[in-house]
C-alpha cells in the first residue's frame, strides 16, 4: 500500500513553512524553500536537477517580462534573444532594460552600435566584462 504523496507534501509544509528566500533555521543552517538544507556546512546543497528546473523557472519569467515590456524582442535572432536573457538573468529585468541605447539599437536592427552600447557600461568596464565582451560580441554577430 502507498502512502499519499499531496497529503505528505502538505503535512511537511505546514511543519517547516515556505520561505522564498534563504534563511537561517532555528540552529543556524542555511535553508530554503519548504525545510531545504543548502548548508554545505551540514552536507546541504541542491541537485543539478534541482538547479536547472530553478533556472528554467527563472528563464521563462524574464521571457514574460520581455514579451510584455519589450514584445519586439521575439524578432531577434536565436543569438540575440539568448543575449537578453543571459543579461537579465544576471541583473534583473529591471537592470537588462536601462540598457536603453542597447535595446533602442536592437531594435532597430543595428547590431554593431548595440555591441558598443553594451561595451560602453558599467556592467562590461567593471563587473563582468568578460562576460559582456563575449555577449556583446554575438549581439554583433547575431
Amino acid at each position: 500500500m502507498s502512502y499519499n504523496k499531496a497529503q505528505l507534501l502538505q503535512e511537511i509544509e505546514a511543519e517547516e513553512g515556505f520561505r522564498a528566500c534563504a534563511y537561517q533555521d532555528h540552529l543556524g543552517y542555511w535553508t530554503i524553500g519548504i525545510g531545504t538544507l543548502i548548508d554545505a556546512r551540514k552536507g546541504g546543497g541542491i541537485s543539478k536537477e534541482a538547479a536547472y528546473f530553478m533556472v528554467g523557472e527563472k528563464i521563462a519569467s524574464i521571457e514574460a517580462a520581455f514579451d510584455r515590456r519589450i514584445p519586439w524582442w521575439r524578432s531577434l535572432s536565436d543569438a540575440r534573444q539568448r543575449v537578453l536573457i543571459n543579461m537579465a538573468y544576471q541583473m534583473g529585468i529591471t537592470g537588462a532594460l536601462k540598457f536603453k541605447d542597447t535595446l533602442r539599437y536592437l531594435k532597430a536592427g543595428d547590431f554593431r552600435g548595440a555591441k558598443y552600447a553594451m561595451l560602453d557600461s558599467v556592467w562590461a568596464k567593471t563587473d563582468t566584462p568578460e562576460r559582456a565582451k563575449r555577449l556583446a560580441d554575438r549581439v554583433e554577430a547575431g
